[in-house]
């Protein structure tokens, strides 16, 4: 919840600045994910740029009385080709159930929209050791509700709860431990699924450590935060993605 239509407009303006004047390699694919309010803008901000635009939300329902929700298809017409489902403060803040993102998920896929399907634990349960055991638990409620058949379009993002917004980071061997325990839960649908289907990391990844979280087999990309709000910094995650 950051932003003005001007820091919107020149944060765009920036980013796809950098992209197209070739400061930046363009070998990874981008996507931003602006406020419900900004979404529009953004979309005619984007034309013609090689930017995606995506949601951070939506509700369950196609319509109805939902009073400030919004739906799959409204995200589709406005131009959206992504939308997050699931990410921790959803989950942590509004009560959002492993049931309720898999539902989500599922409206999202039915309206050609592109999950991004968070997973992750707490601090709590990473010194419990029970870290595989939520993300299991997390991944097949997914697989529950929406079904495999959303792979490989659908995209996995693993939040490790407690490196969002602190200022920790998981260790490359950390993040990776668990992003090869989410590929052989994909390689349960097929062979196909797991070699294809996209798994970001998501936790206070910054231009200094993008690089070599990236460079991990299983590590695709990553799901920026806070660096995503200062142009030179997400155009240099950008850059180690590439």
């Amino acid at each position: 919840m950051n932003g003005s239509r001007a820091m919107v407009d020149e944060l765009i303006d920036q980013v796809t600045r950098g992209l197209v004047d070739h400061r930046t390699e363009t070998g990874a694919d981008v996507l931003v994910c602006p406020p419900f309010a900004f979404l529009e803008r953004s979309c005619g901000l984007l034309t013609d740029t090689p930017i995606a635009l995506g949601a951070q939300n939506l509700d369950t329902h196609e319509a109805g009385a939902f009073t400030g929700e919004i739906s799959a298809g409204m995200l589709k017409d406005v131009g959206c080709d992504y939308v997050i489902v699931g990410h921790s403060e959803r989950r942590a803040l509004y009560g959002e159930s492993d049931e309720i993102v898999g539902e989500k998920a599922k409206a999202a896929f039915s309206q050609g929209l592109k999950p991004i399907v968070c997973l992750g634990e707490t601090q709590k349960e990473r010194e419990e050791g029970v870290t595989d055991k939520v993300v299991t638990r997390q991944f097949r409620a997914v697989l529950d509700q929406a079904g495999g058949e959303i792979f490989p379009d659908a995209v996995i993002a693993y939040e490790p709860v407690w490196a969002i917004g602190t200022g920790l980071t998981a260790s490359e061997a950390q993040a990776q431990e668990v992003h090869a325990l989410i590929r052989g839960l994909l390689l349960e649908i097929s062979a196909a699924v797991a070699g294809s289907t996209r798994i970001l990391y998501g936790g206070s990844v910054k231009p200094d450590n993008a690089a070599g979280l990236f460079a991990q087999p299983d590590i695709d990309g990553g799901l920026i935060g806070g660096a995503s709000l200062k142009a030179t910094d997400f155009l240099g995650i950008i850059s180690a993605a590439s």
